[in-house]
């Protein structure tokens, strides 16, 4: 467990594709403005972190909800929501499809219904002109990003990544700039104006999200960035998409 500010800390774990390759996997806990918490995404923590959470929110008794953000993170739902079972249990419609069994709340996080019921503590973004889920499983661009209000702190899985050196090298090689996942081209949606659209909203979230002081990015690492770090990132990121935006222009119009 890592605690970035007063009211925020992230958790790092494993996640292995076909048992080799770990890409890494996260959850975050924040404080609300009432002093209870909130938990973004789920994952099953080490006995060390999960005894500190504990103790940090009265054995989960302080956590009002668990917010599940990425259609395609849904492998430990059940098992934090069994950590936690008084918490309420959001979702995606995916993670309704994948695990009916669970006693989700009505609403999905992906609806600005749903998230103006925590608009208080947490800020929103879901790119738009891309499939939240697209009919290849492989293709995970699209998911809902958070920003805490009272610390700046983004939360973002696979939409954005930061490029980092694996295992030792990542302590001691400079991390690389924010990037849009590489598999955007495939989640555009397949419309005219999807790519202008995509790139309006990394324009308008690059700017109203400008000051965030760290972006936790599931499949890679936490970066910490300047002050103007997010807004120059998140530009300079879509610059590195354009290629695949201007492709989807030339077919699409």
């Amino acid at each position: 467990m890592r605690q970035l500010s007063d009211g925020f800390w992230n958790f790092r774990g494993s996640f292995k594709i076909a048992g080799v390759l770990d890409v890494g996997t996260q959850m975050s806990l924040v404080r609300r403005a009432n002093g209870r918490f909130l938990v973004l995404d789920s994952y099953d923590l080490t006995p060390e972190d999960r005894a500190e959470l504990q103790a940090l929110t009265n054995n989960g008794a302080a956590i009002d909800a668990i917010l599940n953000v990425h259609p395609f993170h849904t492998l430990h739902c059940e098992t934090v929501h069994k950590l936690f079972p008084e918490a309420r249990l959001v979702g995606t419609r995916r993670h309704r499809e994948q695990a009916p069994h669970l006693r989700w709340q009505d609403g999905v996080i992906e609806d600005a219904a749903t998230q103006a019921e925590f608009a208080d503590d947490l800020a929103f973004s879901v790119p738009e002109g891309v499939d939240l889920v697209t009919q290849d499983p492989s293709v995970h661009a699209g998911s809902v990003l958070v920003r805490h209000l009272r610390s700046g702190i983004v939360h973002v899985d696979d939409t954005l990544s930061v490029l980092e050196a694996p295992g030792v090298l990542g302590k001691v090689l400079p991390q690389g700039r924010l990037r849009f996942h590489p598999m955007l081209g495939k989640a555009l949606q397949q419309r005219a104006g999807a790519a202008d659209a995509f790139a309006r909203w990394a324009r308008q979230i690059a700017g109203e999200w400008s000051g965030t002081p760290y972006v936790c990015a599931a499949h890679s690492a936490v970066r910490e960035l300047p002050e103007t770090g997010w807004h120059e990132e998140v530009l300079h990121a879509l610059e590195a998409a354009e290629k695949t935006l201007a492709k989807h222009r030339a077919r699409h119009g």
